[in-house]
């Protein structure tokens, strides 16, 4: 059948809200044992409620029943939940918040080795070579909840008698312990409020001493291995050797690789010139990996590299500084690791077309191919997707766009209507267009293929994500545009895209222009419609908007969010709500709410402690008592993000619902 002309917005379209969910499992990290060379990954199964699973990889089977969930709340935003050492895998249980052991051969119900504590949440483990039953890892002490009085630290866990006792604190966080292979160093990075830790983080190295009975462990002196408060971040450190450390630093301006000698005390560029490109990403979640050794002499690394935001794979050569660029359909590369004794590296590939797999591939630590094998060990597509016909995937389009007055440049990954039973609109029309402002603000929107994307692009929609100033995998002053200007140099990014793609390349539906967005883009979704900038030209209009778990007011936020992000507004804002109150007032979308014509739609999780939902709802009553079209729906249970299938079906069924709505598309006028 030859593909046929129908409105924009109408088509009909196999990927409904039920594939999407079934093929919503998600891998969130892999890690390997180096004694046993298993591997191990973590699924997120929405259909069971957002259960997190560590499953042995090679076997594909599950290590523990569904009573547990491994999932870290250190931060919030967790991260860094399981390890395996000695065919033990380690977790946190998301349920009781206690770290418990796995005995993977012998099997049986995970064993709890930390005290009962209910205010102590713990990630980011890392196991003694010399004494295994011996872990140092993150502890954050709820006991006192107020985000200015939680504590942080690196504390020891004793695995034999269940104890914790400190080993590190005085920072106002911690992340990437690491012991030396021969277990008689440990490295780790911290910094403090109010930067964020890729503004200013500092890597420590000291000494390692076990007492005699094996119960305690004493750092001798700190030896600072790179980092400036406020300045400089030094990020991700991981040891090639007994004595050495890589890690990345952004002093250049970009995130590169940096080696720490134990034996001369100092740490050196390991390229020759800085390069234009990102060794590491913005450290929000914890245990997090970009790197991997390839051999046991530690001479070679694979890194996950971000060029102008897409991941590309590099071999370093640690003693030249030589760098080798390795062909992969890969634009999202993370949770790299390898098991050193055979070379084999691993890592979740995302691509543009592909649903995430679990990649592992051999490189030869001498030569390594430039093109290598690559096998898929994990898949997260499912039996729905192969159902889907060939050429329904919309690949999304790089477009760069300068915005006044400097020029400065705005990346936007732009995704065409695409479904093959159809060849376009109808009497010359362009598609409705949803504009995404990602969360954050410090994050990105990748290239990898996302089904809930799929979901509009296939019925006949644009779809467009702006990678707005303030955004990584572009280097430190594309990230530092957004420093004292969020609410301002954002909305104005999103709107100068808007307007680009619907009057310069005549892409769009200048009419029928849409804005959503989660988190910091909820914020900037309600700033854009309320209190968008001066200096954005006249006739612009948005069609409709949702907000996901958005910001409406931000002195309310300083005072309410978690440690983690407290005062993560000082720099965003240009200082504290106590220094600059009227430019948190001014800025707040709540203040400027008589302006809302735009119909808009509010998502909110009832349990999210990082935007609380009394901020969906001030503005949610506002927006009510002054007549406006609004509809909210709160998510029972969710937090900062869905994590259930019914709550991910729900959300896309009604905002695709919303926008129809609003653009007149009814049952009768669907294809």
């Amino acid at each position: 059948m030859s593909p046929k002309a129908a409105p924009y917005g109408t088509w009909s379209s196999p990927i409904t809200s039920d594939a999407v969910v079934g093929n919503a499992i998600r891998i969130s990290s892999i890690f390997t044992d180096p004694l046993t060379s298993s591997v191990y990954h973590v699924e997120v199964r929405p259909s069971e409620g957002g259960r997190c699973v560590v499953v042995d990889t090679n076997e594909g089977k599950d290590i523990f029943g569904p009573a547990w969930n491994a999932r870290s709340r250190v931060q919030e935003y967790g991260g860094g939940a399981a390890i395996a050492y000695g065919g033990v895998v380690y977790f946190s249980d998301f349920s009781d918040l206690k770290v418990y052991a796995v005995d993977v051969e012998k099997g049986g119900e995970p064993i709890v080795v930390t005290p009962e504590n209910k205010n102590h949440r713990f990630a980011d483990f890392t196991v003694s070579p010399t004494h295994p039953h011996l872990l140092i890892a993150i502890l954050e002490d709820h006991t006192h909840p107020c985000p200015s009085e939680v504590e942080t630290s690196l504390i020891l866990i004793d695995t034999s008698t269940r104890t914790v006792s400190p080993v590190v604190s005085g920072a106002d966080f911690y992340a990437s312990p690491r012991f030396s292979p021969d277990g008689k160093y440990l490295v780790w990075q911290q910094w403090w409020h109010p930067n964020m830790p890729w503004q200013g983080a500092e890597i420590y190295v000291a000494k390692v001493s076990v007492s005699s009975d094996g119960e305690k462990i004493e750092l001798g002196e700190k030896m600072l291995v790179g980092g400036v408060k406020g300045q400089v971040s030094a990020a991700y450190p991981f040891w090639i050797s007994n004595e050495t450390v890589l890690f990345t630093s952004d002093v250049s301006g970009y995130q590169n690789p940096w080696s720490y000698s134990t034996l001369t005390g100092k740490s050196v560029p390991v390229l020759p010139i800085p390069v234009e490109k990102d060794f590491s990403l913005p450290g929000r979640l914890l245990g997090e990996s970009y790197s991997a050794i390839l051999d046991e002499k530690g001479e070679k690394v694979l890194y996950s590299v971000m060029q102008v935001g897409r991941a590309v794979l590099h071999v370093l050569d640690v003693k030249s500084g030589a760098v080798t660029e390795i062909e992969s359909p890969y634009v999202d590369i993370l949770s790299v690791c390898s098991i050193t004794k055979t070379g084999e590296v691993f890592f979740i590939g995302g691509q543009s077309s592909v649903p995430s797999e679990i990649v592992s591939t051999t490189l030869s630590p001498t030569t390594p191919s430039p093109s290598p094998s690559l096998k898929t060990l994990k898949s997260t597509s499912s039996s729905i997707t192969s159902s889907f016909p060939p050429g329904i995937v919309s690949i999304a389009q790089s477009i760069t766009i300068k915005v006044p007055p400097n020029g400065d440049p705005v990346y936007v990954n732009y995704y065409p209507p695409t479904n093959p039973e159809y060849s376009g609109g109808v009497d010359g029309e362009k598609p409705p267009c949803v504009f995404d402002a990602h969360g954050g603000p410090t994050g990105i929107s990748n290239q990898v293929l996302s089904w809930g994307k799929q979901y509009f692009t296939s019925r006949g929609w644009a779809w467009a994500d702006v990678n707005y100033g303030g955004s990584y995998g572009y280097g430190r002053k594309y990230i530092d545009r957004l420093q004292g200007e969020w609410g301002v140099s954002e909305v104005r990014d999103c709107i100068l895209a808007a307007k680009h793609l619907s009057s310069s390349l005549n892409l769009i539906d200048s009419s029928r222009i849409f804005i959503r967005g989660g988190s910091a883009g909820g914020y900037t979704v309600l700033v854009a419609i309320s209190n968008p900038p001066s200096d954005i030209p006249s006739g612009f209009k948005w069609t409709g908007a949702t907000s996901l778990y958005g910001i409406s007011d931000l002195r309310r936020l300083a005072e309410d969010t978690h440690k983690f992000e407290s005062q993560y507004l000082n720099g965003l804002m240009g200082g504290s709500y106590e220094e600059i109150p009227e430019v948190y007032k001014e800025r707040s979308p709540i203040s400027h709410v008589d302006k809302i014509d735009t119909p808009l739609l509010i998502l909110q999780g009832t349990a999210d402690v990082v935007v609380p939902p009394s901020q969906a709802e001030l503005i949610l009553d506002a927006l009510e008592e002054r007549g406006k079209k609004v509809q909210y729906i709160l998510f029972e249970g969710e937090g900062h993000g869905w994590s259930k299938a019914e709550s991910i079906k729900t959300g896309l069924e009604a905002e695709l619902s919303w926008y129809e709505d609003l653009i007149g598309v009814t049952k009768e006028t669907k294809m």
